[in-house]
């Protein structure tokens, strides 16, 4: 449950896009702490903070910070009804929580995107690459654009892992290279409010004119060791969304020879269990060219029951490598660098390049 802490706010240390990183002065000693403007307002040093140092206290690995729940002396005023139709959403995310966010849905009555998105029922085709880690995205996109650098490339955030957008750093440093983020479900901050990853889908087609979408959980992957006990189990319902839309799925592999976990080894048992039991729809599953030889034969051997539904498709890696070093953000899965874990971000270049092979010349 939450454990609570009261503060006092030292010191803005950075901020971006949606979020203010904090140092917090507290009984139990100083504190680094997150608040979203767009939720309790702008903290300032000397305002006093409510915190949720829950995760914090754990030492859970994508928490790392005190939350900030309210500046209980300084409450921000209420949204301005400017006359546009910003304040006029009904969509309620992260629903029923004390910190619920009431925002404007893309396809709601007063979304100037209304009749575009009524009108909207299928995908025409365009491929999407779903990920089990928010960490594949700026590879995935790095692999898009290493053969394509025209594509239009919109992230549909699904709401497995953190439900604030403004989380991301990632997404932060993506601006101008994405041409937008919706944000699913639960989750919420992003360019456009959907409630299902369909809707999300269809407005990355239609609304912001998406070549390619990638779908994938914000920051913090929840997993539990077991065979159905991981966020990323929702990667096969995706496929099946995308199936039903008429988009092309494309499932970027979550392949390792840097993780310790014998279950993440190889092809990890997220993505066997994704697209191998839960997706009905097939899907084309590259592979990178170029892994070393011990990984390369544990990938066939994981993938060889997966063929009977879906397609294994070999992946030029020329040139990848070069692309994934160019990336405008830090490229890092559960604390490892892109030279720690190659096989991972190649595979999710690989991922990329082969959606783009999937569009009209």
């Amino acid at each position: 449950m939450v454990r609570w802490r009261s503060g006092t706010v030292l010191s803005v240390r950075r901020s971006w896009r949606g979020a203010a990183e904090l140092d917090v002065a507290t009984d139990d000693g100083p504190v680094r702490a997150l608040a979203y403007p767009g939720l309790v307002g702008e903290p300032q040093p000397g305002d006093r903070v409510l915190l949720n140092v829950g995760a914090l206290v754990m030492g859970l690995g994508t928490g790392g910070y005190a939350l900030v729940v309210a500046l209980p002396d300084r409450l921000p005023a209420d949204p301005a009804d400017d006359g546009t139709t910003r304040d006029r959403g009904h969509l309620v995310k992260a629903r029923y929580t004390p910190l619920q966010p009431i925002l404007l849905g893309v396809d709601e009555e007063a979304s100037p995107y209304r009749e575009v998105m009524a009108a909207a029922e299928s995908l025409d085709g365009m491929p999407v690459v779903t990920a089990d880690l928010h960490s594949a995205l700026p590879a995935i996109l790095a692999g898009v654009h290493a053969d394509r650098p025209d594509a239009r490339v919109a992230y549909v955030m699904t709401d497995g892992g953190a439900l604030p957008a403004w989380f991301s750093r990632t997404l932060d440093g993506l601006s101008g290279h994405l041409c937008g983020t919706v944000t699913t479900g639960q989750a919420f901050g992003g360019d456009l409010e959907a409630g299902t990853v369909h809707t999300g889908l269809l407005a990355a087609r239609h609304v912001l004119h998406a070549d390619v979408a990638v779908v994938a959980q914000g920051p913090g992957n929840l997993g539990t060791g077991t065979t159905w006990g991981f966020s990323g189990v929702a990667l096969g319902e995706a496929i099946n969304a995308i199936g039903v839309l008429g988009g092309r799925p494309v499932g970027s592999l979550r392949i390792s020879a840097g993780d310790g976990r014998p279950r993440h080894r190889g092809v990890s048992h997220h993505s066997l269990t994704a697209y191998g039991r839960v997706a009905l729809t097939g899907a084309d599953l590259p592979v990178p060219e170029g892994l070393e030889a011990a990984l390369a034969a544990e990938v066939d051997a994981a993938l060889a029951p997966l063929a009977a539904r879906h397609r294994i498709v070999r992946v030029p890696a020329a040139g990848l490598g070069e692309a994934l070093r160019a990336c405008p953000v830090p490229l890092s899965t559960m604390g490892r660098k892109l030279d720690q874990d190659y096989g991972y971000f190649l595979a999710a270049a690989a991922a990329g390049r082969h959606a783009a092979t999937l569009l009209a010349t």
